[in-house]
């Protein structure tokens, strides 16, 4: 999963009637040139066999359909966030976004996608997820305090007790990692971003769903 664009990672507004009806255009109208990109790159590849020369074309197709792909996910996010009741709607893969009702956005982020087991340093192939989320949050949040909360399952800890206390401290390192990287790499205020350590107070269905740093958007 990328993220994995999470939630991906797009992803997430409570905007006017109005202004969610242009999303859906925009979306719709992205769909078309999709479409369209993926006819002509089939017809290119086609004649790439024949003609060498077309490598570069073919290339430069490719790049253009999976920015479309990126610009598509995002919209749909952002739909599915302005839309949605206060419950679970898929935003990038794993990635899930809320909405309650006091119109505060979560984004949870799978434990396991942003760290390896018992780690609290996130994960390279994490990072771009991240990016798009901190993205999102400039681009229509720049204002909002975001709150970023470590969780973890019940389980105590066991392999890693060299490096955590308990799972309250491995929480709060991985609250604090997220938090860190939205700031450092991905742009947002420091003033911006607090951080919660949450332990396994808030569990979910299943360990793994229970495993998981939330980004909130403070309404």
């Amino acid at each position: 999963m990328d993220i994995t664009r999470m939630c991906t990672v797009g992803i997430l507004l409570v905007g006017a009637v109005g202004c969610q009806n242009k999303l859906a255009d925009e979306n719709r109208d992205l769909r078309k040139q999709n479409i369209e990109l993926q006819e002509a790159l089939r017809q290119r590849e086609s004649e790439l066999a024949a003609r060498p020369d077309l490598t570069g074309h073919v290339t430069a197709l490719q790049g253009q359909l999976a920015q479309r792909d990126q610009q598509i996910a995002e919209l749909q996010a952002q739909l599915n966030a302005k839309t949605a009741e206060p419950r679970e709607t898929t935003g990038f893969g794993d990635i899930t976004v809320t909405r309650d009702d006091k119109g505060n956005i979560t984004v949870a982020v799978p434990g396991d996608v942003l760290f390896a087991s018992g780690d609290a340093t996130v994960k390279s192939g994490a990072k771009q997820t991240l990016n798009r989320i901190a993205s999102i949050i400039k681009r229509d949040f720049p204002n909002n305090k975001v709150l970023v909360d470590g969780h973890t399952d019940s389980d105590p800890i066991s392999k890693t007790k060299d490096k955590w206390k308990d799972n309250l401290d491995l929480s709060a390192a991985r609250a604090r990692a997220v938090a860190e990287y939205l700031t450092t790499e991905g742009g947002l205020k420091k003033s911006q971003v607090g951080m919660r350590a949450m332990s396994d107070t808030s569990p979910k269905a299943t360990k793994d769903k229970s495993r998981r740093v939330e980004i909130v958007v403070v309404k």
